[in-house]
């Protein structure tokens, strides 16, 4: 299984976690398009992800000829929880509306009673359920607290997958 078959948060999590090892193996700034070349993601998406990372302190963002991206913190002190909380946000440019909201702008306007009613137990079910997925979040946060990048980096032979890049 590979971390995007398993989704565990925001899709940008697993693409942070990558472009993050990548930032580390380079020691400097790194340009979004190389980036994402590297990830195989779009630039544009890359872009925002590097963006929430810029504005928690984990990446530095450089605009101009020299300019790019490059890790702020070292891989022993970052953690997986550190970047999952980076880039938890709802929204990350064009992001879906929180479910359930659609439901209450609709219960606004309803008059019938009948629909209030299972309108109600609609917006109860989804208060329940997202109780449950705040906790689990918590639950999640508090694992992926436990390891940091360098961990994850020690899983990977950075030369001979340089190697098959290039090739």
């Amino acid at each position: 299984m590979n971390s995007r078959s398993i989704q565990v948060g925001p899709p940008r999590f697993g693409i942070a976690v990558h472009a993050l090892i990548w930032l580390a193996q380079s020691g400097g700034f790194v340009t979004s398009a190389s980036i994402a070349g590297k990830v195989n993601s779009h630039a544009t998406f890359l872009r925002r992800v590097l963006a929430l990372l810029s504005q928690s302190g984990i990446v530095e963002a450089r605009e101009g000829r020299d300019g790019g991206y490059c890790l702020k913190v070292v891989p022993e002190k970052l953690t997986l929880g550190d970047i999952y909380m980076a880039v938890k946000s709802e929204d990350c440019g064009g992001g879906e509306p929180v479910k359930g909201t659609e439901c209450k702008q609709e219960l606004e306007s309803v008059k019938s009673t009948e629909c209030n009613q299972a309108g109600e137990a609609i917006m109860k079910l989804d208060e329940a359920l997202g109780s449950i997925m705040a906790e689990a979040e918590q639950q999640t946060i508090q694992l992926l607290a436990k390891y940091t990048l360098s961990d994850l980096m020690s899983h990977v032979d950075f030369c001979q997958l340089a190697e098959q890049i290039s090739e």
